[in-house]
């Protein structure tokens, strides 16, 4: 089997797992004793078992250090950053903000962090969980960066932790490529307990640390490598259930593995046309059977005959408990049912913007390899002889930062 290339970097290298130092506002050289009653200047209270650590503190991020930390005697928690000048933003002014309606809260009852291999040259020279295993990770970065993240920190991980993916994209731990990064990481078995959540909360950023939660959903969330020796795998998905404003459920594998392929589709359509058309995502449908409609249509098939050959490869044996399991997924997967299934999503976050056209506005790094990307990296894995041209067609124009007026975008797509 040909690895992708994110997994053929990691067998490649054999460096040990770094050494990790927790900055906290302690380590900074502003550091001003008189902000000691701020958390985040201080050192973590000591609760390692109850500690959920969340890694990247984005959109998604924001929303769920503020949904757990409204909890009755709810978690402590640390937030990750991932660069110092954040460590040092959030020392000047501490808190996050959500707004939701016309209420806006201000919440600062956080530990910060900033991990790096840089040893401080003042203040305590801590490493990450004080050299001992982090228990509850919720990695809510970038999709391209979840993975490189939490494979960094592996020196303080073991079967011990509990792992939370909280993005857009398939988890790359999904087979045929998860028991691969394990064997390679994880030789003698002792990974941790890997989950992954699917939320379809819209959250748009107002600013740092500072973000709206414009479209009230829900969260799912579900094993996708269990740890045989985790026996307390269960806590982290108790408290994002518990947690007020996520609406959080847990699901069993095969139904979080279904769920992350529809939201793919969905993504790889509503982002990348949103954000090259630079409009809201209730645009698209505007007209039933209007040329644009025609070409996300074309874009459903596309992705339908993908996620079909998918369904029908063998190494998914393993998410079908019945015999009619594949026949149903290959119904749920038709562009019939994608279609409706867009449409439906497609009115109710009509009014909000996409994710992607947040990035793209802000210059940012898109998703689009982990959308449009995946499916096309996928159909060349199954061999699907069905083409994925147009997805193709705009990971190049989105990776360009073209914008475009519609009957241009068409008529490029139509010549794809």
């Amino acid at each position: 089997m040909d690895l992708p290339p994110w997994l053929a970097c990691i067998s490649e290298d054999a460096r040990p797992p770094p050494k990790l130092f927790a900055w906290t506002s302690q380590n900074l050289v502003q550091h001003d004793s008189r902000s000691q009653g701020v958390r985040g200047n201080q050192s973590p209270t000591n609760d390692p078992e109850g500690r959920i650590h969340i890694l990247g503190i984005g959109n998604i991020g924001i929303l769920l250090a503020t949904s757990l930390s409204q909890l009755a005697n709810g978690p402590p928690i640390t937030l990750v950053v991932h660069k110092k000048e954040l460590l040092e933003q959030w020392h000047r002014q501490p808190g996050l903000q959500i707004t939701r309606s016309d209420n806006v809260k201000r919440l600062s009852d956080f530990d910060v962090e900033w991990w790096t291999d840089e040893e401080p040259d003042t203040g305590p020279k801590r490493q990450v969980a004080d050299g001992a295993m982090i228990r509850n990770l919720l990695v809510s970065t970038k999709a391209s960066a979840a993975l490189p993240e939490v494979d960094r920190v592996r020196r303080y991980l073991d079967s011990s932790s509990t792992v939370a993916f909280a993005q857009n994209g398939m988890c790359k731990l999904w087979q045929p490529y998860g028991a691969s990064y394990i064997s390679v990481r994880y030789p003698t078995g002792n990974h941790p307990n890997w989950l992954a959540c699917v939320t379809t909360h819209g959250v748009t950023s107002l600013g740092r640390f500072r973000s709206e939660h414009v479209a009230i959903a829900d969260l799912k969330i579900g094993p996708v490598l269990p740890s045989q020796h985790n026996t307390a795998h269960s806590y982290l998905p108790r408290m994002l259930c518990q947690a007020p404003f996520l609406d959080g459920q847990e699901v069993i594998s095969r139904e979080l593995w279904v769920l992350q392929l529809e939201k793919l589709v969905v993504n790889s359509i509503i982002n990348p046309l949103t954000s090259i058309l630079d409009c809201k995502n209730g645009r698209l449908f505007e007209t039933p059977d209007g040329p644009l409609m025609h070409v996300v249509e074309s874009l459903i098939q596309e992705a339908s005959e993908v996620l079909q050959a998918l369904v029908r490869h063998p190494f998914t044996d393993a998410m079908m408990t019945s015999p009619s399991d594949r026949r149903d997924l290959l119904e749920r997967f038709s562009a019939h049912r994608l279609r409706l299934m867009l449409l439906d999503i497609g009115n109710k976050v009509r009014n909000n913007t996409s994710s992607m056209l947040q990035d793209y506005r802000a210059g940012k790094q898109t998703e689009i390899q982990d959308f449009n990307g995946w499916l096309v990296d996928m159909a060349s894995f199954l061999g699907v002889r069905a083409s994925t041209t147009r997805h193709e067609a705009l990971v190049r124009i989105v990776e360009s930062g073209a914008q475009m007026e519609e009957g241009h975008l068409i008529k490029h797509l139509q010549e794809a």
